[in-house]
């Protein structure tokens, strides 16, 4: 806060040869409330902090005139303009406060202060630290025991190293040693204002107060008992962390509001467009039943993910992944098991029927020169039939790194494609290649940096445990590098949705 108004006196009042109660009253006005919006003062406090402006305010011109205008009193060029390390300091002012410099006016006053500072014999070593900081740091290393004036004045006089460089400063440190000793032992008795440091550098000054930094008055120190000043930090430091508690809870209890939200409108889109699909499927295939879905989708597994994906239709999901999943409790981690057997016994049963498929090599390829389809799709099935089910071949591909975030090869059966033709359930692989496809339409129009893509064997029920599968996908989150809508398969067993993964990088 120091620092703060430091920076506030230097730039916001002009270099005048004025004292402070001279300047307007409206500038002191701005750096009050400048301070009062950053830090925590309290009531009272607006005193303090202007007396703290204004004396930082003088010691700038001092500093300004000891360092930038008096060693250069003969090189008028170098006076001409303001230090490059002020750079607000205007021309106009800074002409007039060397001319005010200059004057023979303003010699007799600093010789003046010249001999009051030589009077200062005990120069402290604390720097912005202050008394205040200082107590707070023996405080931490030396608990239980009472801080003095003394021992704060010895120690604000010590070096680094804890010694005293200064003879006199020295003398009167050993003598304060021998005083506090002969307090500890009963010899010497203190009371009120005549404590250690009185004894040690004689009666104080009217109004003033040494060891103890600016703004405490004699009366102030002495009749303030030292348990009251005590209590009144605590009470201080609880009341944060009373405000903090609550400050808390109203977050907790808005992001609890945000998220049962949220919940409400994922679901009405989720069924909004549940419904679109079906009404599309009415329309495109005959005598489609759409109560018969309906009681399929409603009878689905609540979570489980499939390597199976359907083209038959598409939903919208949202997916939050977080970082503690891993932390799931005992319960959660037996029902993952027992899903994990039943999908385990699913694929042995479904691995059967394909090897004896494949041993008979029987694959219902059909007749697509009649069938409604793209002519590219007839084409590729023409393909499959004429060469890659004869010569026993599969298309091989090559999924670059920027599309899944790791460079990986994947080939496609003809089954694959018989599949996808005849509108029947297919692998994970068909997606990772149609999602390849996708990657290369963005990149040609500039938009890879809005959409990206997960891997769909990183969120197959094949992939470990949920708690793998949302790691994984947490760690292709956490590598992109900006704000993208994100495209993952998933299946809740019997209907399969598109899942859009929306990721705040702020």
């Amino acid at each position: 806060m120091q620092s703060y108004i430091g920076v506030l006196a230097r730039s916001r009042v002009p270099l005048v040869d004025k004292k402070w109660s001279q300047i307007p009253k409206d500038i002191k006005e701005q750096i009050w409330e400048a301070v009062d919006m950053a830090f925590v003062v309290g009531q009272g406090g607006k005193n303090s902090v202007l007396a703290s402006a204004a004396k930082k305010w003088k010691d700038f011109k001092s500093t300004l005139t000891r360092h930038y205008i008096l060693p250069y009193t003969n090189d008028k060029e170098k006076l001409s303009q303001p230090p490059k390390t002020y750079k607000f300091i205007e021309k106009a002012q800074w002409d007039a406060f060397v001319a005010s410099r200059l004057s023979k006016d303003f010699e007799s006053v600093h010789s003046q202060h010249a001999q009051i500072r030589e009077k200062l014999e005990y120069n402290h070593r604390l720097s912005r630290k202050g008394y205040a900081g200082l107590e707070d740091q023996l405080e931490e290393t030396m608990p239980g025991v009472e801080i003095d004036r003394s021992t704060l004045w010895k120690r604000a006089r010590q070096d680094k190293h804890g010694n005293i460089p200064d003879p006199k400063v020295a003398e009167k440190a050993k003598l304060i040693d021998e005083l506090q000793k002969q307090v500890s032992e009963g010899k010497v008795s203190v009371h009120d204002s005549n404590d250690v440091l009185t004894m040690a550098l004689g009666p104080e000054h009217p109004g003033r107060l040494r060891a103890v930094g600016a703004g405490i008055s004699p009366r102030q120190y002495f009749n303030l008992p030292k348990p009251q000043r005590v209590s009144f930090d605590d009470r201080l430091k609880e009341s944060l962390r009373v405000l903090l508690q609550e400050e808390t809870k109203k977050m907790e209890a808005k992001a609890r509001e945000e998220t049962l939200r949220m919940e409400a409108r994922t679901k009405q889109l989720v069924e909004a467009e549940r419904e679109h699909f079906l009404s599309q499927l009415s329309q495109l295939i005959p005598n489609f039943d759409p109560t018969m879905l309906k009681t399929r989708i409603s009878q689905s597994p609540k979570n489980p993910m499939s390597d199976k994906a359907s083209c038959s239709g598409g939903d919208v999901r949202s997916l939050h992944v977080e970082d503690d999943t891993a932390k799931m409790g005992k319960h959660q981690e037996d029902e993952e098991k027992e899903e994990e057997k039943r999908d385990e016994e699913k694929e042995e049963e479904k691995e059967k029927e394909d090897e004896e498929k494949h041993d008979d090599k029987v694959i219902e390829v059909g007749d697509y020169s009649n069938m409604e389809a793209p002519s590219s799709l007839k084409t590729l099935c023409r393909y499959v039939e004429t060469t890659l089910l004869p010569e026993d071949k599969i298309l091989q591909f090559t999924i670059d790194k920027e599309v899944f975030g790791g460079e990986r090869d994947t080939f496609l059966l003809p089954e694959d494609i018989t599949q996808f033709a005849g509108m029947e359930e297919i692998g994970a692989t068909v997606v990772a290649v149609y999602m390849r496809y996708l990657h290369d339409v963005l990149k040609k129009a500039n938009m890879t940096s809005m959409v990206g893509f997960i891997d769909p064997a990183t969120v197959s029920a094949n992939s470990g445990t949920i708690a793998d599968r949302s790691r994984l996908v947490a760690g292709r989150l956490q590598k992109t590098d900006g704000e993208q809508i994100f495209m993952m398969p998933y299946n809740p067993g019997l209907v399969s949705l598109t899942g859009f993964c929306f990721y705040d990088f702020q």
